[in-house]
């Protein structure tokens, strides 16, 4: 009874911190215009509420989401089950096909991982001292290359996996034209080697970087960085400084 409303009451929290705001919509179509064109094909890996698959059909594009936590993808059917524009996968992602342990925390419902290194290393971030995971259910792990295969290379592929972003970049044996991944001071070393893994995929210097803080949909490198520069970006970030998204996208 307890660990089901925990389950209900993350729910209800996730869905007012991403739902509720009136002019949220707006914000992200605007946002990501520069990443997804008008019939274009994203990826959102971990989809969560479903705002950035909304913001991405809302800019006109094909999405692929992949979302594994039970409860989580009911809300995606119920929202998006009708449109054909929209694939829906029960998945995560990794470096190579299989099946792995989700780890879950009931009221805090979006920062579910496959990653045990991760669990263990967050609690030095202060946003994540109340965090308490649990053991969750075996779930089916894919690749990107294998989501290529199947729906065709992304313009934009959302990264949303607390910690486990390079093995879902390592399951990438070509480079896309624009990404993003999560970072958190405390294991920013998970992003450094992102980088390095988009560096390697593209050859140094075909990527530009910028990072967005939290939910402000703001790039503070609007014309974009180069690798080394964000490196030594994410470097100087303090222990308990901000965790955000860093973006990446391909130049001529």
């Amino acid at each position: 009874m307890g660990e089901q409303l925990d389950r209900q009451l993350g729910l209800l929290r996730s869905l007012l911190v991403y739902r509720t705001i009136p002019w949220r919509g707006t914000q992200l179509r605007r946002f990501y215009r520069r990443f997804v064109p008008a019939g274009g094909l994203a990826f959102d890996v971990g989809a969560h509420a479903g705002n950035r698959v909304a913001a991405f059909r809302g800019l006109g594009a094909r999405v692929v989401a992949l979302e594994p936590q039970a409860d989580f993808l009911k809300l995606l059917q119920r929202r998006f089950g009708g449109d054909r524009q929209v694939t829906l996968l029960p998945q995560a992602l990794g470096r190579a096909p299989g099946q792995a342990r989700l780890m879950a925390s009931p009221r805090t419902p979006t920062v579910a991982t496959l990653s045990t290194d991760f669990v263990e290393r967050a609690g030095a971030a202060p946003s994540f001292r109340g965090v308490q995971w649990q053991v969750g259910p075996m779930v089916e792990v894919t690749t990107l290359d294998a989501l290529i295969a199947t729906h065709g290379i992304p313009d934009f592929v959302k990264i949303d996996v607390e910690g486990f972003e390079l093995d879902v970049l390592m399951g990438l044996s070509q480079p896309v034209p624009a990404v993003s991944f999560e970072f958190l001071p405390a294991v920013r070393d998970v992003a450094l080697r992102c980088i390095d893994r988009l560096e390697t995929l593209a050859g140094k210097g075909r990527y530009r970087y910028a990072v967005s803080l939290g939910e402000r949909l703001r790039l503070l490198q609007p014309q974009g960085a180069s690798a080394d520069t964000m490196r030594a970006w994410l470097r100087d970030m303090p222990i308990d400084g901000p965790s955000g998204d860093v973006h990446a996208w391909r130049v001529p």
